[in-house]
């Protein structure tokens, strides 16, 4: 039997992802309040994350309001299961990460998003167009306006 906060985070992910009958939304009651985990199939991972976790902090935000409807705090935990055992994407109100053990890894999305072809090497600020700009620059700071 599933809770009306649990009908009501389902029904907004199954309407944006691409395999419905995989959303599944668990319930867990403790001091903090109510944490719903959410668990997807792996490739509709970012739909329901979104660009910049958009999507993930509007369905907070939904359930901020459901929350004060129902004198309750909600955290929604989205867990991420695409072979990586244990790790889940999560944060609440206050962007703190949270695990359910010691040796579970917490995957944030900054940290997701990685970056090739980093080098060392000092950047040329000495370009023509730089040299031309100075130089205008400095004209103009020689006009007495």
């Amino acid at each position: 039997m599933s809770t009306i906060d649990q009908q009501f985070i389902e029904y907004i992910v199954k309407s944006v992802v691409g395999h419905p009958d995989d959303v599944l939304v668990d319930r867990i009651i403790d001091e903090k309040g109510v944490l719903l985990t959410l668990t997807v199939n792996p490739e509709d991972l970012g739909r329901v994350i979104g660009k910049r976790g958009v999507t993930a902090q509007s369905l907070r935000t939904l359930l901020r309001a459901l929350g004060t409807k129902n004198d309750a705090r909600y955290n929604l935990k989205i867990v991420n299961n695409d072979g990586q055992v244990g790790a889940t994407v999560s944060s609440d109100d206050k962007e703190e990460q949270t695990t359910e053990s010691a040796n579970t890894p917490v995957v944030s999305v900054t940290e997701a998003i990685t970056v090739d072809n980093v080098t060392d090497e000092a950047v040329d600020n000495s370009s023509d167009y730089t040299k031309k700009t100075r130089a205008e620059l400095a004209e103009l700071d020689d006009l007495d306006i």
